[in-house]
């Protein structure tokens, strides 16, 4: 019965949450915690590096000690002095079995790092991966967000009349406009357009012999070539007539 009654509370405010979670925010705020891991993860390897520099230091100190131990060891012995010979004999002993520590930990500490690096490898690339698939969800989600947006506001066209009240207005425009241009054409049918362009073709004449006149009037109007060639022989005719009467005239005198 205890558990029946856990399992309901359990159920009702794993609902809660659930209704309650936003899986933008929450897709945002792990892109924000992945990349906030990144200095984490650079610190502990440099705390990793810097633990092999300090032993590979340490290592070629405890060499260097061992190679001083050794020249003084053999000094002493060329000097018979077995005593001091025996205390840096000692003292070589404990530098060598340093030595192999510090080595055994710099093997385990470059190890370690070698380690390190290929974890953040590793998790670089799960970063990049997560975060590239959370933004192209998130980017999914925005194009259904406008295309929600559309859809609502397609239906509130339909729902709210727009629609038909647009088809409405545009075909009433339309049958308006037809109308006019018919009584347009029926205008123009009704009316003799063959007389009102004979009576324009009238007054451009008329006009014409109007300016005519005023030429004639002012001595600008010049005779056309025909009508001057045949005053011209007229008169050489009247002068040839003329003098021939002349000299008839002047025989009869004489």
């Amino acid at each position: 019965m205890f558990k029946r009654f856990i399992r309901a509370i359990k159920s009702m405010f794993g609902g809660m949450v659930s209704s309650m979670e936003d899986p933008k925010l929450i897709l945002e705020q792990n892109i924000r915690e992945l990349n906030d891991q990144i200095p984490q993860m650079n610190e502990n390897i440099a705390t990793v590096k810097a633990n092999a520099v300090m032993l590979r230091k340490e290592v070629e100190r405890y060499e260097k000690t061992i190679a001083e131990i050794t020249s003084k060891i053999k000094s002493a012995i060329n000097a018979e002095r077995d005593d001091l010979a025996e205390g840096y004999a000692l003292q070589l002993e404990k530098t060598k079995e340093n030595l192999e520590q510090s080595k055994q930990q710099l093997q385990f500490a470059d190890q370690a790092y070698e380690k390190a690096i290929k974890v953040k490898q590793a998790f670089m690339r799960e970063k990049d991966r997560k975060i590239k698939e959370a933004r192209e969800a998130l980017r999914a989600s925005e194009r259904a967000e406008w295309q929600s947006r559309v859809a609502d506001a397609l239906e509130s066209f339909e729902m709210g009349g727009l629609d038909q009240t647009h088809s409405e207005m545009v075909n009433r425009l339309n049958e308006q406009t037809a109308r006019n241009e018919a009584r347009m054409e029926i205008a123009l049918e009704s009316v003799d357009t063959e007389t009102m362009e004979i009576e324009a073709n009238a007054e451009k004449i008329r006009a014409q012999e109007l300016v005519s006149q005023f030429k004639q009037e002012m001595g600008r109007e010049s005779k056309p070539a025909g009508k001057k060639t045949i005053e011209i022989d007229e008169e050489a005719k009247k002068t040839k007539q003329e003098s021939q009467k002349t000299v008839g005239r002047d025989k009869t005198k004489s």
